[in-house]
């Protein structure tokens, strides 16, 4: 999967790419300050729950941008990227005014690529490998905005460039769910020539980037244009369709499909188990998201509305609870606060998402921890107990352990609470299959490098294997998985007798 480094080589070596490098010095590049985003006003934004925060970069900034690249000899941002784009490539196209270009190179290798230019954590993939972040303790090129920049640019001009795919082998394969690691497995499987049916349980396809992600950071509409890429290189879609219920694998084997990629995610809510937790109010992120992204419950002419707080406290640090607690306060919440038990620093949520939930005025109480909840003689919540926070020695995940301070109870009123503290894996897969491996967390046990489970022939990636990851990881389990897949299917078909 990764690209091959005399590959980048003679890609470099081009003489158009040369020529730009001639044309402006390094030092001058590097005097150039990186373009800012522009920006929907937080006032107005909190009042909308589809109007995309980020406006996107006009041409003149996206080739502004892009000239800061030095187009390096060694390329350290692609070691960052899990999905191996060739971003100095793509980048330099900006740079000569050839968008098109550029869009139809991040398609070589993402599926998805105005999608993972909204949601993708650059800063801490791509763009903490940038030159400027290494040699020049500069801010890196805005990397996951060019991104952005050339999916959008394309889709705007009307004039998509379909990615070529091989010549139909007849060989079908199956995915289980539709987020983005099955996705981008089901788009590379395609590319090699097998017939591809992605199996959703839900009746819209796109998993998590659909129910999981708010409109404002992810627009549906943007999702769907991605999927009819993904429809037209020959991909098939079915909906409202269980696998290990609406058909079991061995059924879907009896159809003929040969291979199998398992991609149902970590739809399962996790509480923290303390006292009142199950008070009326109380909310597990998944359902909460889930309602207003995917059934539009927040609309006026709801059937089943959501549940609106006017004081909301979102438990957790990570993007999911970002997502939440800028939900909450476009509802119409009066006070909006994250609670984490680690300092802001330890937060997992990428930087812009903190930066716009501060904008939008969401409070932010650090190193404090829900120990018990109260509720009013309906038995709906109305305040809850926390304890302040301390911080220890970093655990297995980096972070340092958050410890607790001894007579620092104290206590705030809300009248709803959403949990979002991680997600399990979902347990249909291995319900239904006794002879999978999985791990004490209820993940699929795959081969760390081919993805590969226990049972011959099936793969697996994203958030049943890892218990909860970003798109862009998820979706670079996709596509080891699709390598590793075709190896495999092409080997069990040179091995079969000749009837």
């Amino acid at each position: 999967m990764a690209l091959d480094p005399q590959f980048l080589k003679d890609e470099r070596s081009k003489e158009w790419r040369v020529a730009l490098r001639e044309k402006i010095k390094n030092k001058d590049r590097g005097l150039i300050e990186r373009v800012k985003m522009p920006e929907l006003e937080p006032e107005v934004r909190v009042r909308y729950q589809d109007r995309e925060v980020n406006r996107g970069l006009t041409l003149e900034q996206a080739v502004k941008e892009a000239t800061r690249c030095m187009d390096c000899v060694t390329p350290t941002c692609i070691e960052g990227c899990p999905v191996s784009i060739n971003i100095p490539k793509f980048i330099k196209y900006i740079e000569r005014g050839d968008v098109l270009m550029a869009a139809t190179t991040l398609k070589e290798t993402n599926a998805l690529p105005a999608v993972c230019g909204r949601v993708c954590p650059q800063e801490k993939q791509c763009e903490s490998r940038c030159f400027y972040v290494e040699k020049m303790a500069k801010p890196a090129v805005s990397i996951g905005h060019l991104e952005r920049f050339a999916a959008d640019y394309e889709r705007n001009a009307g004039t998509t460039n379909i990615p070529e795919t091989a010549e139909p082998n007849g060989i079908k394969v199956a995915t289980v769910g539709s987020g983005p690691a099955a996705l981008s497995f089901a788009g590379d499987m395609v590319k090699y020539g097998y017939d591809v049916t992605v199996f959703e349980a839900l009746h819209e396809i796109g998993g998590v980037l659909k129910y999981g992600i708010p409109e404002f950071r992810l627009p549906n509409a943007i999702v769907d244009f991605e999927l009819e890429n993904l429809r037209q290189m020959g991909v098939k879609f079915e909906t409202n369709f269980i696998v290990g219920r609406t058909a079991s694998f061995d059924d879907l084997k009896e159809e003929g499909f040969q291979g199998f990629f398992v991609g149902s995610g970590a739809g399962l809510p996790r509480f923290m188990d303390i006292p009142g937790e199950n008070y009326n109010g109380i909310f597990s992120s998944n359902e909460y998201l889930t309602r207003v992204n995917l059934m539009a419950a927040f609309t006026d002419d709801s059937d089943t509305p959501v549940l609106r707080g006017k004081n909301v406290a979102v438990i957790g640090g990570g993007n999911t609870a970002m997502d939440s607690v800028r939900t909450a306060l476009r509802l119409g919440a009066e006070r909006a606060i994250i609670v984490y038990r680690r300092s802001e620093a330890e937060m997992p949520a990428r930087v812009e998402e903190v930066k716009h939930a501060k904008e939008e005025g969401v409070e932010f109480m650090t190193l404090c921890n829900p120990v018990e909840y109260f509720a009013d003689d309906k038995g709906r919540v109305n305040k809850m107990i926390l304890n302040r926070m301390g911080l220890g020695e970093p655990d297995a995940s980096g972070r340092r352990r958050p410890v607790v301070l001894e007579g620092s109870e104290f206590e705030l009123e809300v009248d709803m609470v959403v949990v979002a503290v991680g997600v399990s894996p979902n347990p249909l897969v291995p319900s239904c299959l006794p002879e999978l491996s999985v791990s004490r967390w209820g993940t699929i046990i795959v081969d760390d490098d081919k993805m590969e489970s226990s049972i011959p022939g099936m793969f697996a990636g994203g958030d049943i294997v890892r218990g909860g990851a970003t798109v862009i990881l998820a979706m670079g389990d996709g596509r080891r998985a699709a390598e590793h897949m075709h190896q495999y299917l092409q080997q069990k078909m040179s091995s079969q007798p000749i009837q």
